[in-house]
């Protein structure tokens, strides 16, 4: 799975309104707090208030801040909201694949790979991201030997 920059921005800026919230944190503070360029944020927070992640707040004491509490809130949510579908397989989703011959079998691993970026990005909210209590599940797959070194 790659995470684009656009998603890496929108789970780092939900962070710093998770530790704001419900206060409104305006688009500068964020970029600040995150050493992130303003504008490619201001796009980001666009894209996470379409899709109802985040409310934004007009006038000098505006800003941004989570339409639900972190507890709420998964990293999958964000993530879909500015890249859309996690796992996706030439344009498609993964039951939607169909081969022939010694890949036919081919979309039951796509789907089993979507399955266990859900198991993870699913099941982690703000709030257990930010406090470093993530569910056990998750906790156990960083302590694997081989979890931390490039393949």
């Amino acid at each position: 799975m790659q995470i684009s920059a656009r998603g890496d921005y929108a789970v780092r800026a939900a962070l710093s309104l998770a530790q704001a919230y419900p206060a409104l944190m305006s688009a500068q503070a964020i970029a600040q707090d995150q050493n992130m360029p303003r504008k490619f944020l201001e796009a980001v927070l666009a894209d996470l208030r379409r899709a109802g992640v985040v409310r934004a707040q007009r006038g000098a004491e505006g800003g941004y801040t989570l339409s639900q509490p972190p507890r709420d809130v998964t990293i999958g949510s964000i993530l879909r909201a500015v890249d859309g579908p996690l796992a996706g397989v030439r344009g498609l989703r993964p039951e939607e694949t169909q081969y022939e011959g010694a890949a036919e079998n081919l979309p039951n691993l796509w789907v089993a790979v979507r399955a266990a970026v859900r198991e993870v990005v699913d099941e982690v909210s703000l709030a257990e991201l930010i406090s470093g209590r993530m569910p056990a599940h998750v906790r156990k797959l960083t302590t694997r030997p081989d979890a931390w070194q490039p393949r």
